[in-house]
């Protein structure tokens, strides 16, 4: 629109229902824009939530372990894959390990059968990246990664406003 004094702009904001925003107080003469500041800020903050379930959502290259013994009971069992779930919601690889003490060694077929039953619990929510192997004679491991969900496209808005504004200062009637 032009340069204008701030008295005249803050008119022409009042007549058309928006407000005179600040976008660049440095440049010479100040940069002002008509917009709807609420609404604007409504949107950063939308887009901010958005964007922190995307990053929640990816997988990181961050490995965990969770450790077991072949003797856990139940509800030991259950809280561990709980805490690997929980693991995995925030984007971390997991490795499961079950630890062999004394002759326990002799029976891996415990530990497989301990490590199956995790996965089991976690098949829909997880991906097996590595199958139960021993990593030396008195462990036995897997690596489970989070499953990715694509998320919907999100719908387009239909505004002329770009995205990358970061308005500075509001200026308020009282000021003028």
């Amino acid at each position: 629109m032009g340069v204008m004094p701030t008295r005249q702009a803050l008119e022409i904001a009042d007549e058309r229902g928006y407000d005179l925003v600040e976008v660049a107080p440095a440049a010479n003469p100040p940069v002002c824009r008509l917009m709807d500041f609420g609404k604007f800020k409504y949107e950063a903050t939308r887009k901010e939530r958005e964007a922190r379930k995307v990053r929640k959502t990816k997988v990181t290259n961050e490995l965990r372990e969770v450790r077991m013994k072949t003797r856990i009971g139940l509800h030991d069992r259950e809280a561990k894959t709980r805490l690997v779930l929980r693991l995995l919601g925030q984007g971390s690889k997991v490795k499961v390990s079950v630890m062999f003490r004394g002759r326990e060694v002799e029976h891996p077929e415990v530990g497989m059968a301990l490590l199956k039953a995790v996965a089991d619990q976690l098949v829909d929510k997880a991906n097996l990246e590595s199958p139960p192997r021993f990593e030396s004679r008195r462990s036995l491991s897997m690596i489970v990664s989070p499953a990715i969900e694509m998320p919907a496209p999100a719908e387009k808005e239909t505004q002329s406003e770009p995205e990358n504004v970061e308005p500075e200062k509001v200026l308020d009637r009282a000021e003028a």
